[in-house]
């Protein structure tokens, strides 16, 4: 694997060379965070298991340490957990509403220090780093309204004297399982709706982002204490594999929302479903946008740039293909080339830094595989293609030429790697758009009536989210968010995601004094 000089960088791009900013201390006080913490919560703090260390990707210092949990630990988290469910559920949903808006207040009154920690501990830069912070705080205000909105239905009943309807209770303990790249919003999505839904939540994230779990339980536990409610409704229990797949097996869990790779998720699918319990997967996207001749090439470069490049290419909704016209394939990738030329990598906490590091050593590996790969493969390396010699884990953001079918490209890398293949009829496009295994999301890129609503139609997009005009990331929390096939089929966020978190019951009331049967059956 080549690897460029910082010199050459210097001169190519305008590389961030400064120190990172000698903020840890301060952030981490702000939040009530220490070198060392406690990883479990369930109305009150602990942890017996190891100690692991959170390091900084831009510069490989350690930020800080939390205790783990153990086996022993979440078993008595479960258990309070189930006991807090018993509390929490008779609490009446607006009520509950009213929680959710203190803790989206507290929040809101530590997102600077919040959207701080998760840049140096994840690695994004600092406007995305409180833009997820914000993104909580929106799902929690969408939230405290659908406390008022958990509506039922009424179906008229073919008996007489009878009244059928359809109402929502709670579902119980929600379990829910977070991964690096969004160690804050994607808890938020989850967490909010399940509380307003009446469930209590534990919660255990990406041991890489630890501090950052403590930090937002923190806040919330606060919350909860200074109304006088079980600690136990915010659960914490930090850890590994171990403790993922120990919340899995157990049945004192009645929903598991995971979220990370389709391979990770199809185990989690089948231990879940071996003992009839419910979950809520959202794994791999490989998604793609299309730009056909007759779009706005300005905007397509603008949101092109931001979806590939944006997160180091750590989203589950980065745009990993895209697919050109050939009328303006050479043009768009000049002018996309000349975009990625001017952006600045570096220290996520510096302004006018647009891409920084990715998030470990095994990341950085599996981008040379990629890079690799691709040449083996027949592609070609249009720009970056790089490690960079210096501390922390940066990559040059990728663009490569290659074949639609390469098995590089039917691979999620979660890396800045975007591959461009050329088309000439939109139908192919389409069809090389939804040959991969994932599902998250897509993109169309045309001024055409007739194509936006073929592409949103039937034979159009299998994403679950299909955009026209816009990047294939930054989803809005008003809409469900998730995908088919390998993405897993679950939904988050908005629309009727919520209906995930509850149990429907349909309910017949006989008030006639007579029993009439359904289909007219007589049993006398």
């Amino acid at each position: 694997m080549i690897t460029r000089t910082l010199h050459t960088l210097q001169k190519a791009r305008g590389f961030s060379t400064s120190s990172i900013p000698r903020t840890t201390s301060v952030t981490l006080k702000a939040l009530g965070l220490d070198s060392y913490n406690l990883g479990v919560y369930n109305g009150k703090w602990g942890g017996n298991g190891d100690v692991v260390e959170s390091v900084n990707p831009a510069s490989g210092d350690v930020i800080g340490a939390v205790q783990q949990a153990s086996a022993s630990d979440l078993n008595d988290t479960l258990d309070q957990a189930a006991k807090a469910a018993k509390v929490w559920r008779e609490i009446p949903a607006p009520k509950r509403g009213e929680i959710v808006r203190q803790m989206r207040n507290a929040l809101f009154s530590k997102i600077e220090p919040l959207g701080k920690l998760v840049s140096l501990e994840m690695g994004k830069i600092l406007p995305e780093g409180i833009g997820e912070v914000q993104e909580y705080i929106d799902i929690a205000d969408y939230a405290v309204g659908l406390s008022r909105m958990l509506n039922g239905k009424v179906v008229p009943s073919e008996r007489p004297g009878h009244m059928m309807m359809e109402v929502w209770n709670p579902l119980g303990v929600v379990g829910i399982v977070s991964a690096f790249n969004f160690p804050v919003a994607v808890y938020g999505w989850n967490s909010a709706i399940s509380l307003v839904c009446g469930n209590p939540v534990v919660w255990k994230g990406a041991p890489s982002t630890s501090l950052t779990s403590v930090a937002v339980t923190k806040i919330l536990a606060e919350v909860l204490e200074t109304n006088g409610l079980p600690g136990a409704i915010c659960s914490l229990a930090s850890g590994g594999a171990e403790i993922g797949h120990s919340m899995a097996k157990d049945k004192r869990i009645n929903l598991l929302s995971f979220t990370g790779s389709t391979n990770v998720g199809r185990k989690v699918a089948l231990t879940v479903q071996e003992r009839f319990g419910k979950c809520l997967l959202e794994l791999g996207g490989n998604n793609a946008i299309i730009v056909h001749n007759d779009a706005d090439l300005d905007l397509a470069v603008r949101s092109t740039l931001f979806a590939a490049v944006g997160t180091a290419g750590q989203r589950c909704t980065t745009t990993r293909r895209l697919f050109l016209h050939e009328e303006i394939h050479d043009t768009f990738i000049e002018r996309l080339q000349k975009a990625y030329s001017q952006v600045k990598i570096g220290n996520p906490l510096e302004p006018g830094v647009l891409c920084g590091p990715l998030h470990t050593k095994q990341a950085v590996a599996a981008f040379e595989q990629g890079i690799s790969d691709v040449k083996a493969q027949g592609g070609k390396i249009l720009y970056g293609g790089s490690v960079l010699n210096i501390p922390g884990n940066f990559v040059e953001p990728t663009i490569t030429s290659i074949a639609h079918d390469a098995p590089v490209v039917h691979r999620e890398i979660f890396a800045p790697i975007l591959h461009t293949i050329k088309y000439s009829d939109i139908k192919d496009a389409v069809a090389w758009n939804n040959e991969v295994g994932q599902g998250l999301s897509s993109s169309l890129f045309t001024t055409d009536p007739e194509r936006i609503f073929r592409w949103i139609g039937p034979s159009g997009s299998d994403c679950g989210i299909v955009n026209v005009n816009i990047p294939t990331n930054g989803a809005e929390i008003g809409g469900a968010f998730g995908g088919e096939k390998e993405t897993g089929g679950g939904r988050e966020s908005g629309s009727t995601a919520w209906q995930q978190y509850m149990r429907r019951q349909t309910c017949t009331i006989n008030y006639s004094g007579m029993l009439p049967l359904a289909q007219g059956i007589k049993f006398e």
